[in-house]
């Protein structure tokens, strides 16, 4: 009985970090993609990390880089939060995104804390899985 409930409290606290910034980490990236909607890329900008901002100078810069490179991000239809997952110290959250055609996507964001709060610091757009015959 005391190993398994050592066992729970275990898992339990290995969750906690990630768990307890889902909510400010979530409101981080539909907060950007409010404002790319709007195509607000000045406010947009500002949910990125100062690496991306480094890479890309400009909201300008970062609004063409979306609007060519995640289309689905820019207009997206609907917009899904799904699991928030620590991988080698760092903080993903996976949001599928259907775009306005109906195609569904897979996006890993990964995550950082700096004195702003919290920011984005790099999207992966994830691979469909294989649909077979």
């Amino acid at each position: 009985m005391r190993l398994g409930l050592f066992a729970v409290l275990t898992v339990a606290a290995l969750t906690l970090p990630a768990a307890a910034q889902e909510e400010p980490i979530r409101k981080t990236i539909e907060d950007q993609i409010d404002a790319l909607q709007a195509d607000d890329f000045a406010r947009a900008f500002t949910f990125a990390s100062p690496n991306i901002k480094s890479i890309f100078g400009t909201p300008e810069n970062f609004g063409a880089m979306v609007t060519q490179g995640y289309p689905m991000v820019h207009r997206p239809s609907s917009v899904r939060m799904l699991e928030l997952r620590e991988v080698a110290g760092n903080l993903w959250q996976r949001v599928m995104i259907t775009d306005l055609e109906g195609r569904v996507h897979m996006l890993d964001y990964q995550m950082i804390e700096t004195p702003e709060g919290w920011q984005i610091n790099a999207v992966q757009l994830l691979r469909a899985p294989d649909v077979g015959a």
